[in-house]
């Protein structure tokens, strides 16, 4: 009798617990991909010496490295012939920077960061150590140095690297300007420039070894947070740069498929065919992209591409065969963001750039996610998750993954552990759990997800499905707690 009472209670308890299950339902949401052109944080076309909002640069010129001039903001931020865009880069020399010794024009830079914040971007910054023309180095530097103003055998070079002066007050110069902003959330990236006409690193390869791991560690080991992008340039250079951060990389002639072909040693030599593809494996950079993002840069405009003129070495009249060509090329090398130069798009390019900008950098579509119906405070939901990377690139700041909770009683932003940084192109799942507050009011409650920023909680990147609420959540259902 007690054996058969026995079994009666655990045939009941076994009923009991099936019954709780049975009546915890899962909920599987699944979203409707969109189509749309998303601007978000640092990926797509840059404003360059620009701001969103600012007129586009006239004909198929542009300017560079001088003090930022800011023009007249009427509040658009949508610039004519123009992607919107959430980079505002700039290339300023080091004479501007530096402009008695010692003394540094720190306001141009946090002027520039504030400017960029309220019209939406991030400062993606150069200094450069010099350019043609006037741009030399500071006025005081070429007092205290002397030599040549361009130097022999090297007409890249200015100044000679080789002098230790050189790097004492250049490295200096950098290692202030990681002390200053590194990590700042206004700042996007920071170009690991050392020597070159507008810093792009022409005849690095010729420095010393010493020489070289002292200007790449000004840059390597004074920042640690805000991205490094180093120009490709030569094997020695490169190579020591990745041995000491996860740099990414960068080029400034995409495009290039014979512009300057009759003034080659070899003709058939050009950036896009020949020095890019192999560079990028023979330096060692064909990886970086999983570390550190891949920026390029327009030879000449995009509006030069596409006009043949005598009078512009640019201008090459390329059909829209060619242009695919080059697009495809800097999704195989994994592009986050592109530098048009400020000098808009051809209207009839314009679909094929929007689905470039589509493709480049990340693109996250969340294809379903799953949650109980119900649960208590103080427990632990969990959920699946199902997401696809539809661009070329992992996100490299380090932004959250939170699910929202609200109704009229309470709102409860909770963050999950998800590391989105290693949310590769393709399919990635992430199924985990998080914990309700142990005082959340019982009720039914709005259950909404987003990656957010990491100060201020609140949405930062646009997911490519439907159904964003103003606030920048997307909605899953319904969830209530009891």
């Amino acid at each position: 009798m007690e054996k058969s009472v026995n079994l009666l209670i655990v045939v009941l308890i076994f009923l009991i617990m099936m019954t709780d299950v049975s009546a915890q339902k899962t909920i599987t949401v699944r979203f409707k991909e969109s189509s749309e052109v998303l601007t978000n944080p640092g990926i797509g076309f840059t404003t360059f010496q620009r701001f969103n909002g600012d007129e586009s640069n006239e004909g198929v010129g542009w300017s560079e490295g001088k003090p930022i001039e800011y023009q007249k903001f009427d509040g658009n931020l949508v610039t004519k012939d123009q992607p919107m865009s959430s980079i505002a880069y700039f290339r300023i020399y080091w004479r501007y920077m530096e402009p008695e010794m010692g003394k540094y024009n720190w306001e141009m830079i946090d002027n520039a960061m504030k400017v960029a914040h309220d019209r939406g971007q991030t400062l993606m910054l150069r200094i450069a150590p010099y350019g043609r023309g006037k741009e030399d180095v500071p006025t005081w530097y070429r007092n205290l140095v002397g030599g040549p103003d361009l130097w022999p055998g090297r007409e890249y070079w200015r100044v000679d690297p080789e002098d230790p002066r050189y790097s004492l007050h250049f490295c200096k110069l950098i290692t202030e300007l990681a002390r200053r902003y590194d990590g700042h959330p206004d700042l996007e990236s920071v170009d690991l420039s050392i020597v070159g006409v507008y810093g792009e690193g022409v005849d690095a390869e010729f420095l010393t070894q010493n020489t070289r791991e002292t200007l790449v560690r000004s840059y390597t080991d004074n920042f640690k947070k805000t991205p490094l992008i180093m120009l490709l340039t030569d094997e020695k250079t490169n190579k020591f740069g990745l041995s000491q951060a996860n740099v990414g990389w960068r080029v400034d002639c995409i495009g290039d498929l014979g512009f300057w072909a009759k003034d080659q040693i070899n003709p058939e030599s050009t950036h896009m065919y020949d020095r890019y593809p192999q560079g990028i494996i023979n330096f060692g950079m064909k990886d970086a992209w999983k570390k550190a993002p891949v920026s390029l840069e327009v030879c000449g405009t995009i509006k030069s591409w596409k006009g043949k003129r005598d009078s512009c070495k640019w201008c090459q009249g390329y059909n829209i065969d060619q242009v695919k060509y080059i697009i495809d090329e800097t999704l195989k090398w994994h592009i986050s963001s592109f530098n048009g130069k400020s000098s808009g798009v051809p209207e009839e390019w314009r679909p094929l750039i929007d689905q470039w900008l589509k493709k480049m950098g990340y693109r996250f579509v969340l294809r379903s996610f799953s949650f109980p119906e119900i649960v208590s405070p103080g427990e632990r939901i969990n959920f699946k998750s199902w997401w696809d990377n539809k661009g070329v690139a992992p996100i490299y700041k380090k932004y959250l993954l939170a699910v929202r909770l609200t109704n009229e009683k309470r709102t409860e932003v909770i963050i999950t552990d998800a590391d989105i940084n290693s949310w590769f192109p393709g399919d990635n799942i992430y199924d985990d759990a998080v914990f309700i507050p142990q005082d959340i009011p019982a009720g039914i409650y709005q259950f909404q997800i987003g990656i957010v920023d990491p100060q201020s909680h609140k949405p930062k990147v646009n997911l490519a499905i439907e159904g964003k609420y103003p606030e920048g959540w997307y909605p899953m259902g319904k969830l209530e707690i009891k």
